[in-house]
């Protein structure tokens, strides 16, 4: 894949910004009395993999003006190494905007993690083209990679649009596009032909696809054969007919990929990932990996398999990376991987925990 030069920025996220908040001791909401509060973003979590790594990267979002939750936000950003521009927004009173609450526990042995989101009033469905210099963050400045998610492009029909402006402006400078397809229900509740048809405009411009077989089915209705049971392995074969099926509906797209997850218990997964790349298929081998926090674990795969495309590696080493990258984080109490080298990555990957003096 053709890498742009000389840009400023290795990768660009649009995205709305909240705060996730989260007993300790993998506690229960409903019990905890004591909670961690993080800054938090899907795709912030995915940049952070780059900019803890050297790489410069700009979250594209928006602010409540003067909310010491967005001041939260922005100094979370800055110990991130992220640069960010975004609106500053009044809240129009104790009705108005506000940062989504992300509510979530981690689970323990055989109780499941639950996440309930809190999103009225989000400050971040109001993101609009008209509020970024488009032209000067992509020709001016440069920026090597896009990273979009369905996420953002689902939060309303303002950001769904947005979402579309962006990508074309992103093509029109040469720059790369990924798009996290992210499918969630509850976004697309009667939406679905609005929906269908903004997403299809952003994947038909993107160079790498990432997503699982749900989510391509149910973003654009490709599925594959019905899997012969469960378990991963049956999830790879389903996997790679839907990817057959999806190239032909998406011909500029380089590269698809989604990770592989069988839950053993709230602490103990096994973790896998496959990739398609100019015709080609690459597996990282599902195997156990302990779990402290799940939450995070498939944007620390995107932004490490992102990472190594933007080093220029060899696709199957930058599926590898991102599968340790992803494993990483679900070993961190916040729901993004603050990753202190490559070395503790490829130690990840080849089972190495010993410690390091």
């Amino acid at each position: 894949m053709q890498l742009p030069e000389n840009r400023k920025y290795a990768i660009a996220v649009p995205t709305s910004m909240g705060v996730r908040i989260t007993p300790p001791d993998g506690q229960p909401v409903s019990s905890a009395s004591t909670f961690l509060m993080q800054a938090t973003s899907a795709e912030t979590n995915v940049a952070t993999i780059a900019s803890s790594l050297g790489m410069r990267a700009l979250a594209l979002t928006t602010f409540v003006k003067d909310s010491p939750i967005a001041a939260f936000i922005k100094s979370n950003l800055r110990q991130r190494g992220i640069d960010y521009i975004g609106k500053e927004v009044e809240q129009g009173g104790p009705w108005g905007y506000r940062h989504q609450f992300n509510i979530a526990d981690s689970g323990f042995g055989v109780r499941g993690p639950r996440v309930h989101n809190d999103r009225a009033g989000e400050v971040g469905r109001t993101l609009n083209a008209r509020d970024f210099d488009l032209d000067g963050i992509f020709a001016r400045d440069g920026v090597s990679l896009l990273h979009m998610s369905g996420l953002i492009a689902a939060l309303s029909p303002e950001t769904g649009t947005f979402c579309v402006n962006i990508a074309e402006a992103a093509k029109r400078h040469g720059t790369l596009i990924s798009f996290d397809l992210n499918y969630r229900e509850s976004f697309w509740e009667g939406r679905k032909k609005e929906l269908r048809e903004k997403f299809l405009l952003i994947a038909s411009k993107a160079d790498i696809l990432i997503g699982n077989e749900e989510d391509f089915q149910l973003c654009f209705g490709i599925s594959g054969p019905e899997a012969g049971g469960k378990g991963v392995s049956n999830k790879i074969g389903s996997f790679r007919s839907l990817i057959n099926k999806a190239e032909e509906t998406f011909p500029n797209a380089k590269v698809f990929a989604t990770t592989l997850r069988e839950v053993v218990a709230a602490g103990s997964h096994v973790w896998g990932a496959i990739l398609k790349a100019e015709g080609n298929w690459y597996e990282a081998e599902p195997r156990e990996i302990a779990v402290l926090d799940r939450i995070g674990g498939g944007d620390g795969f995107v932004g490490g398999l992102l990472y190594g495309i933007l080093k220029g590696w060899d696709y199957e080493k930058c599926l590898n990376f991102g599968w340790a990258t992803g494993a990483l984080a679900t070993t961190y109490l916040t729901d993004y991987a603050d990753i202190s080298d490559e070395k503790q990555v490829w130690s990840a990957w080849g089972g190495d925990a010993r410690v390091k003096r």
